[in-house]
């Protein structure tokens, strides 16, 4: 059976992805791999716009499609919604 927390207990990130790397075994928690993702496209973002490879204007515009593409309303999906992609 299943052991209910105490209200007290505190709750742990679940694990997104387990690494290992020279043998040592590292979990990474959904945070984490989130604000690395974010990092990386704002590195990536900064040199292509830097070398003139993208307008950061026109950049913004797509990124407003896309959201509203994603999400009804412009807004991210929540408990009361059932979005279908």
């Amino acid at each position: 059976m299943f052991r209910k927390k105490p209200k007290d207990e505190k709750k742990t990130p679940s694990s997104g992805i387990i690494m290992v790397k020279d043998g040592v075994k590292r979990e990474i928690s959904f945070e984490e791999l989130a604000l690395s993702n974010t990092l990386s496209l704002e590195a990536l973002v900064r040199v292509l716009s830097r070398t003139g490879n993208v307008d950061p204007g026109e950049l913004l515009e797509e990124m407003e499609k896309v959201k509203d593409e994603r999400f009804r309303d412009g807004l991210p999906p929540d408990s009361d919604h059932d979005v279908t992609h």
